[in-house]
């Protein structure tokens, strides 16, 4: 089969073993879209894609990975902290579905109504978030400078994949493995002027009993014009989060580190891509006025 190999450009910084991370076009049977008219309706060209088994993946060098994974000691130190409430979530109805360049990559957008992301974002603050760096791309990591909550909470992750989000993955199977939920660790992040987050794959994560996180979800809490200032804000006029957002786009690479798409955050969408061995280089810009709110967790297989 006919592949092109990305170019390393550092070290594995996680600890696992390198792999070679590779992106072949018009890949085929390991992802199982099966068909049904939902589906051809939802995402009429979503192609199918050869995920590589462990024991057939050669070991070679590969391009900065970022598992998000918390240490358990993270995990308790951030479950400690009081817990602000959650928006209301309510389920979603005629949500619509955009595929991004013929690729696993696509956008929901409105998954989350004005009212829940404003929420979010309400509750993230009041938790108090913790700066985020790294050592960079000289020390095998990517550049990562941004603000980072990450909270258990089963329930939260449950709730959001049955409002609707469930129905876009029905018909794909991953190795013989469906969708089942989210992962339940929620992280959210802060992008403050002039912080970015260099490119970078997402990692996936193994988490027992055959679970294993194979999509990346963001869902953007401010961007397309969200920063509006309400009556109540206008008295907060040095506050930036209340700024329209400008910047703060993510972009994906192709293997010949070409863009493949550019998406710019607006308020509630939904954005989703594959992760671990077939995850495609990508970054998120800096930016340039407002703050970038975002909602991440990972589709689990099982």
């Amino acid at each position: 089969m006919s592949t092109q190999s990305w170019l390393p450009y550092g070290p594995n910084p996680t600890g696992i073993s390198p792999g070679h991370l590779k992106y072949t076009r018009n890949m085929a049977s390991s992802l199982d879209l099966v068909s049904s008219s939902f589906y051809r309706a939802m995402v009429p060209r979503l192609p199918s894609l050869n995920l590589q088994t462990d024991q057939t993946r050669k070991r070679k060098s590969i391009p900065v990975k970022v598992a998000e994974t918390t240490t358990m000691a993270e995990r308790k130190k951030e479950d400690s902290k009081k817990k602000s409430k959650w928006p209301k979530i309510n389920p979603k109805k005629d949500l619509q579905i955009n595929v991004l360049k013929e690729t696993h990559l696509f956008t929901v957008p409105n998954f989350f109504t004005s009212a829940e992301s404003k929420g979010f974002v309400q509750a993230a603050e009041l938790m108090g978030f913790a700066h985020q760096g790294s050592l960079g791309p000289t020390r095998g990591e990517a550049f990562r400078d941004n603000d980072r909550i990450s909270v258990d909470d089963p329930v939260l992750a449950q709730t959001i994949w049955e409002s609707g989000l469930n129905k876009f993955f029905t018909d794909i199977k991953i190795r013989g493995k469906v969708a089942v939920g989210l992962n339940p660790n929620i992280r959210f992040y802060r992008y403050k002027t002039g912080q970015r987050f260099g490119r970078h794959i997402d990692e996936s994560v193994e988490l027992g009993d055959g679970r294993r996180t194979y999509y990346t979800l963001l869902i953007y809490l401010s961007g397309g014009g969200s920063g509006q200032k309400t009556k109540t804000e206008m008295s907060s006029q040095k506050d930036a989060s209340v700024e329209p957002l400008v910047g703060g786009e993510t972009v994906f690479y192709g293997p010949r580190r070409g863009v493949v798409a550019e998406v710019a955050p607006a308020e509630g969408m939904a954005l989703l891509h594959l992760h671990g061995d077939n995850c495609m280089l990508h970054e998120a810009r800096n930016v340039a006025k407002g703050v970038k709110y975002v909602f991440r967790s990972d589709v689990i297989f099982a």
